[in-house]
C-alpha cells in the first residue's frame, strides 16, 4: 500500500513540535496577506556576501523605522535561494508602506542603489502574493518569531478538483485532531504571480530536531486516518486532486531579516544580528553614510 511522500510530508513532518510552545490561531488572528519574494544566488554567491548586502538592508529598514518587517531564510534542499516573507492584514496596509517609500526621495534611492548591488549576486528574483486559507490551515502558530526552521510544502490542484482537495485536507486534519499530536500548519492560496490553483503550506519550528520527532507518531496518525482503508482513500484523493508537489527545507538567516524590537526581545540570542545592525545604524551620523534599504514589497 503507497501513499504519497508529500502527503506524508504534509501529515508527519510538521507533527514534531511540542503544543506547550504553539499558539493557535484562534488566540490571535492571521494575517491575511503573505508576500513572498524569491532570490536565486549566482553559484556561490550565497553566504556571507550575500548576508552583506541584505543586512545593509536591514541597518536601513531600522534606521527609517518602515513599518512592514520580513523575515528572511536560506535554502537547505533544492536550488539555491532565499526567502523574504512579509505578512500584511489587508492590501490597503501594504498600499500604505509603498505609499511610505514614495514619497521618500532618500529611500528611493538607497533602494536603488542596494538593488544593484545585491543583483550582482543573484540570477534571478520572482514574488508571488498569497491569501490564507483558514479552512485549510491546521492549529498555525503565531509565536513565529522563535520559528529558526520552516518546512514548505507546495502543491498545485488540478483545475475543478478543488472539491477532491478540500477534503482531503479535512480527513488529514481530522486525523491530527483524533491522533492528538501537534501537528500545524498555515495554508496559502496563491493569489498574484504564478499558476493558480498553487497552494502553500508552512509549518515553522524552533528546531530540526521537529522533523526527528515527526516520527515518532507516525503510527498514531496513520491509525487515526483509517489504516489501509484510509490510506488508500487519501492517496486517492491525492492522485485526483493535485497534478504536481513538492517540499523544502529553509533556515530563517537574522542577518537578511528585518524585524520588530519585540521579536529581538523574545529571542535575543537568536535575534542577536538584527539587534547589532540596529545598533549600527543608531551610530551612523552623515545620512551620506546610510546603507540600503529593501522595498517595502519585500
Amino acid at each position: 500500500m503507497k501513499i504519497s511522500p508529500v502527503l506524508l510530508g504534509l501529515s508527519l513532518a510538521v507533527v514534531g513540535s511540542s503544543l506547550a510552545a504553539a499558539q493557535d490561531a484562534a488566540t490571535t488572528s492571521v494575517p491575511r496577506i503573505l508576500q513572498i519574494t524569491r532570490e536565486y544566488t549566482k553559484p556561490y554567491k550565497g553566504g556571507a556576501a550575500h548576508d552583506k548586502t541584505e543586512s545593509a538592508f536591514v541597518i536601513a529598514m531600522n534606521r527609517a523605522k518602515f513599518p512592514a518587517y520580513y523575515v528572511g531564510m536560506n535554502s537547505m534542499s533544492g536550488k539555491a535561494r532565499s526567502l523574504y516573507m512579509t505578512r500584511y492584514t489587508s492590501f490597503a496596509e501594504w498600499e500604505k508602506d509603498n505609499d511610505i517609500e514614495a514619497k521618500s526621495a532618500a529611500l528611493a534611492a538607497d533602494v536603488e542603489r542596494a538593488s544593484l548591488a545585491d543583483g550582482e549576486l543573484l540570477e534571478e528574483v520572482d514574488s508571488g502574493v498569497y491569501t490564507y486559507e483558514e479552512e485549510l490551515s491546521f492549529h498555525p502558530h503565531n509565536d513565529i518569531q522563535k520559528h529558526h526552521f520552516y518546512q514548505i510544502f507546495v502543491f498545485h490542484v488540478r483545475p475543478g478538483r478543488g472539491k477532491e482537495w478540500h477534503e482531503l485536507v479535512k480527513m488529514v486534519k481530522e486525523a491530527h485532531e483524533k491522533a492528538g499530536d501537534s501537528a500545524h500548519w498555515g495554508m496559502y492560496s496563491l493569489m498574484f504571480g504564478g499558476e493558480g490553483g498553487t497552494y502553500v503550506a508552512l509549518s515553522g519550528d524552533p528546531s530540526m530536531s521537529a522533523i526527528d520527532d515527526a516520527f515518532t507518531g507516525r503510527n498514531k496518525y496513520l491509525e487515526a486516518l483509517g489504516g489501509e482503508e484510509g490510506m488508500a482513500k487519501a492517496d486517492a484523493l491525492f492522485g485526483a486532486a493535485v497534478d504536481t508537489s513538492h517540499s523544502e527545507l529553509f533556515a530563517v538567516n537574522p542577518k537578511q531579516s528585518y524585524v520588530s524590537a519585540d521579536w529581538i526581545k523574545e529571542d535575543a540570542t537568536f535575534w542577536k544580528p538584527v539587534a547589532a545592525a540596529s545598533k549600527a545604524q543608531a551610530a551612523a551620523a552623515k545620512p551620506a553614510a546610510a546603507a540600503a534599504a529593501k522595498p517595502a514589497s519585500r
